[in-house]
């Protein structure tokens, strides 16, 4: 599925990918000097390719709250939270950015995903005042992240300098006569700092075009995928349908502490999770490894982990850092080796290599 500002990117030179489906820019022809601008300025990404569904209904808040890990019935207007979407069985479908707008719930994830998850939500609705609606044919996303993102959201003249949202996952609603009704995030995906606009289709051209403007003057530049995956990489950020899928449950990919509530009462899948945290432990756990530099090839999803000839991990993200120089990688190790330091052999089409596991963020 194309994206809705083909044209607007492929006038930028663009170079395109799809992610789980769904096409969004790789790259505007310089992937090393879009990620320095992540890094040090500011990159403004369209990220119209995630999926995006609209909780309504005057039940919507008690709903959504026995369907994810994280608590929503505490969330005012303006508020959001991080929270995954699980299995009876604690294995995630899928994780999510929450906003709770003044009528609506927000949800967020990964490309590809709106029908699965929307089946998922609906099959347990009994006698709810709940619908579900995805708001992609509707709302665009564009998002400015970095070190100047503010400077960046505030030269668009939209919002005052004091109501920017200060936190993570706070919102503010925007009104403009000819741009319509805007939505402003603060969301740092990269583990710097960061904004996210919710656009109507009509208007996203516009606000694109804005940012970017906006982004160059403050030393930055339109980035693609590429850059920003690198970024996420040193962040030591795991990714839906990379770094986590439905084989893993949130305890094991480092979500704990800011996607599961242990106090927020019953949800699907709570019972396995509460129980794991109570008494007892996770088998694996994600971290981070620096690898060899002199790699023929970066390791691919699923090549595996060894010790002392035994099998005790595998790869799921890898790339090389400008920023340290070196190749990293994500991946999930087992606990009687996972500990800060422990070399690894890693096998992969590049042939036999050292790997150490080392602490997470990368930068």
């Amino acid at each position: 599925m194309s994206t809705l500002l083909h044209e607007f990117h492929h006038r930028l030179q663009a170079q395109f990918t799809t992610v789980n489906g769904a096409e969004i820019v790789a790259d505007y022809g310089a992937a090393l000097a879009e990620h320095e601008a992540v890094r040090t300025a500011a990159g403004v990404l369209d990220l119209s390719s995630r999926s995006r569904l609209c909780l309504v209904g005057a039940d919507r808040a008690r709903y959504l709250h026995g369907q994810v890990t994280n608590d929503i019935k505490k969330l005012a207007a303006g508020q959001g939270t991080y929270a995954t979407v699980t299995t009876a069985k604690g294995k995630m479908e899928s994780d999510l950015n929450i906003f709770c707008l003044a009528d609506e719930l927000l949800l967020d994830f990964e490309p590809g995903l709106t029908e699965q998850i929307t089946a998922r939500l609906e099959k347990f609705i009994v006698a709810d005042d709940v619908q579900i609606v995805d708001a992609a044919p509707h709302y665009g996303l564009l998002t400015v992240q970095g070190p100047r993102s503010r400077e960046v959201v505030l030269a668009l003249g939209l919002v005052e300098e004091n109501q920017l949202p200060a936190k993570p996952f706070q919102s503010v609603k925007m009104t403009d006569a000819n741009l319509g009704e805007l939505y402003l995030v603060c969301l740092p995906r990269l583990g710097s700092a960061g904004f996210d606009f919710y656009v109507p289709n009509d208007s996203l051209g516009a606000i694109a075009d804005k940012l970017i403007a906006a982004a160059r003057q403050a030393g930055g530049r339109a980035v693609g995928w590429t850059a920003f995956e690198i970024a996420r990489l040193e962040a030591g950020l795991p990714r839906f349908g990379q770094d986590m899928d439905e084989t893993n449950i949130p305890l094991e990919c480092g979500l704990e502490a800011r996607a599961v509530s242990y106090s927020k009462g019953c949800y699907i899948g709570q019972e396995v999770i509460n129980r794991i945290h109570s008494v007892g432990h996770v088998n694996r756990e994600l971290r981070g490894l620096r690898l060899a530099d002199n790699l023929s090839a970066l390791p691919q999803r699923g090549d595996k982990l060894w010790q002392s000839g035994k099998e005790v991990g595998y790869v799921t993200s890898a790339g090389y850092s400008p920023s340290l120089q070196g190749n990293i990688a994500l991946g999930y190790v087992r606990r009687e080796v996972y500990q800060i330091g422990t070399e690894l052999t890693l096998l992969s089409i590049g042939g036999e290599s050292s790997a150490r596991i080392v602490p997470l963020p990368f930068i």
